[in-house]
């Protein structure tokens, strides 16, 4: 008799013979770029540094491309930016400390957005780990202790046998839903020492599927199928999964009117009957879903920005469809289904009964139509004009990064993403910085499209120096930098609250003239030549920079009163 775990693979003769023969000049760091290969990676970004010299010294024997950016933080933005793009984990190479610190930031809007990157970095040599001060250059008593919080797993190497392993669990963690960024280190010594262990082959890192439970689906479907009002709310869940589809299918078969989070942009087509769009920061909206007597909620956690600042309060019953553990059910009790969103929604597809309700496209058409009202009673006609040209600019398929500033808060409710993962934003996590390197490694992942980056001045400060990237690797990517000479929205935050805005103002480079000194081309625009002057940008290829001056203001809240 024959028992599964009697079951093992064995070496093909040419495996054994490799294995006998390893190739000479290899060490730890050749480990690495091995199993990153093997694992199906084919770009890794980063950094280089004193520790890591043996992991970036075997690139060079590797059929990698490496694409290398100039600030530890941005390198992590731009994989990002590549998991979100094709769904694969994205290597992040790293050296120790200080290097190794400045990620960590771009590594929490990865946790927040569950974006796959795997983040590979050295280690101060095996002999200074476990918490004692030897003095090594970079020396942390536990630099994993800093990503514990941020990052999904963490793995530490001390010998050679143990890279291919760790890189492979890692993998595996960061694709397994919910996505989200993982950690390796691997000291200096190990990454330097001549290695005579054979190279990396047959390995097995894929995702566990995260499968619902049939009961509570049933459930679900039969809530569902009887309710009078049922309404959707969609998450970033539903793009990261795939599920838009899915999506769609089972909202026409219920009559169910539609809303996208921030974050779940391109979920569901934005002119469809069904469709409330992304207008999450309206009063309207809110009372709308709170009527709702089934609300299903599918990949978002109900955060700040998906309740209208905690002021949504459903009153109807609530389901909940959420890969990620710690946010079902955090917010509002609900019928929680732990899972991913596209296993959930086609369970639900299967068991739903077919429901008509004629009312749906006219009750969506009334709360747009109040929206529509309130917006345009604010005089914010710029506003309105600036998003609207950078839409008509855009090609259809092209992706957008939005940093944060105004013009990406305008274009979390207003703009139209036209399809899945192709808006992205720092909405996650909020920090500075993301629009421009994001983009760079959206351009690496797809270089048959154009991409747009989208930054305030304040936020653009951030990421100059990437510049010099995109111009060394001819990265296809659009900057359109609105310039209003300063933190605009923290300036408008302050002077409501405060009467007048302290620390806000920036003097800034001329930005046209920056981005020329790079051997990047430039150009000044105005509100009336936006849409040409940005067509025309991104219908050359190559980098470029557009720089658009102007004050813009955002719509009142809806949350304070």
């Amino acid at each position: 008799m024959t028992h599964d775990h009697d079951l093992v693979l064995r070496p093909t003769d040419a495996q054994t013979t490799a294995a006998l023969n390893p190739p000479a000049g290899r060490n730890g760091g050749d480990l690495v770029v091995e199993t990153l290969a093997g694992l199906g990676a084919t770009t890794v970004f980063g950094l280089p540094g004193q520790h890591a010299l043996g992991m970036f010294d075997a690139l060079r024997r590797s059929d990698l491309r490496y694409v290398g950016l100039r600030v530890e933080n941005n390198a992590g933005f731009a994989a990002d930016a590549y998991g979100r793009v094709t769904g694969e984990a994205a290597p992040l190479l790293l050296s120790t400390g200080p290097g190794a610190l400045t990620s960590l930031a771009a590594l929490q809007e990865a946790a927040a957005a569950s974006a796959p990157v795997l983040a590979v970095s050295s280690q101060v040599p095996t002999a200074g780990l476990g918490g004692g001060r030897h003095g090594y250059l970079h020396e942390l008593p536990d630099q994993a202790a800093s990503f514990r919080g941020v990052v999904k797993s963490v793995h530490t190497v001390r010998t050679q046998s143990q890279i291919p392993s760790a890189i492979a669990a890692a993998w595996k963690s960061a694709l397994t839903a919910p996505h989200g960024p993982v950690w390796v280190e691997i000291p200096q010594d190990v990454l330097l020492a001549p290695t005579a262990l054979p190279g990396v082959t047959a390995l097995d890192a894929t995702p566990e599927e995260l499968v619902p439970r049939p009961e509570l689906t049933a459930l679900a479907a039969h809530l569902l199928s009887r309710a009078e009002r049922p309404a959707v709310i969609a998450g970033g869940g539903v793009v990261r999964a795939d599920a838009a589809g899915k999506l769609r299918a089972l909202a026409e078969k219920l009559d169910a009117p539609v809303v996208t989070t921030f974050g779940g942009k391109g979920a569901f087509p934005w002119t469809h009957p069904l469709s409330l769009q992304s207008w999450l920061e309206d009063r309207h909206t809110t009372d709308f879903l709170e009527d709702a007597d089934v609300l299903l909620v599918v990949g978002s956690g109900l955060g700040e920005l998906s309740s209208n600042y905690h002021t949504f309060a459903p009153r109807g019953r609530v389901v909940q469809i959420e890969a990620d553990l710690g946010k079902l059910e955090s917010n509002h009790p609900a019928l929680g289904i732990h899972a991913d969103a596209r296993l959930a929604l086609q369970a639900l597809l299967e068991t739903v009964e077919e429901r008509t309700d004629p009312t749906a496209p006219e009750r969506v058409r009334d709360v747009l139509g109040r929206v529509a009202a309130r917006i345009g009673a604010q005089e914010l006609t710029l506003e309105q004009e600036v998003l609207a040209s950078v839409r008509r600019a855009l090609p259809a398929g092209a992706p957008s990064f939005w940093d944060m500033t105004i013009l990406a808060y305008w274009a979390w409710s207003a703009f139209d993403a036209h399809a899945p993962n192709l808006m992205h934003s720092a909405q996650g996590a909020g920090g500075l910085g993301y629009g421009f390197p994001a983009a760079l490694g959206a351009a690496a992942a797809d270089p048959t499209r154009p991409v747009l980056a989208v930054s305030g001045d304040g936020g653009a400060l951030y990421s100059v120096a990437e510049l010099a990237t995109a111009r060394q690797y001819g990265l296809d990517v659009t900057w359109l930098i609105v310039d209003d000479g300063g933190y605009g929205i923290l300036r408008e935050y302050m002077t409501d609250a405060f009467g007048q805005a302290t620390a806000t103002e920036l003097t800034r480079p001329d930005y046209v003239a920056l981005a020329e000194s790079f051997g990047v081309p430039g150009v000044r625009t105005t509100p009336d030549t936006l849409e040409k002057d940005l067509a025309a940008a991104l219908a050359t290829p190559g980098p470029s920079v557009v720089v658009l001056p102007a004050v813009l203001r955002m719509f009142a809240p809806t949350h304070l009163g």
